[in-house]
């Protein structure tokens, strides 16, 4: 039997689309993608591209937090860049969220994201 449940929480932007900000089934959290907003404001945070992957590691955390874990519970993060040369930026500042074991991670460069975001990012939890 499966146990499916919508994650929400206002700690984290809301979803701008048709989708819910994560989706727990049984032990398992998918997340979807999140750009640097505010969750407040639901305005791309101010500021260069650190202060961007870093709002979205806090807005990341937030959804992993409400479906009853934390960063350190995602064994798979899908980065995705407007310039990769990004790239030791956000390796940087993932250094300040995670410990090793790092999880699984794929580094993904695209012409443009929502709101006119730098980065977006997305992953899998266990819990």
């Amino acid at each position: 039997m499966t146990n499916k449940a919508i994650i929400h929480t206002e700690s984290a932007p809301a979803a701008i689309g048709t989708y819910s900000q994560a989706v727990k089934v049984n032990n398992t959290v998918y997340l979807s993608g999140q750009i640097p907003l505010v969750p407040e404001t639901m305005v791309l945070v101010e500021g260069d591209i650190s202060a961007q992957i870093d709002q979205v590691f806090k807005n990341l955390s937030a959804v992993c937090e409400a479906s009853g874990g934390d960063l350190s519970n995602i064994v798979k993060l899908n980065i995705f860049l407007t310039d990769l040369s990004h790239f030791p930026t956000v390796n940087e500042i993932m250094g300040q969220y995670f410990q090793e074991p790092y999880p699984a991670r794929a580094a993904i460069g695209v012409k443009e994201l929502p709101k006119g975001a730098e980065v977006e990012m997305d992953g899998i939890l266990v819990i």
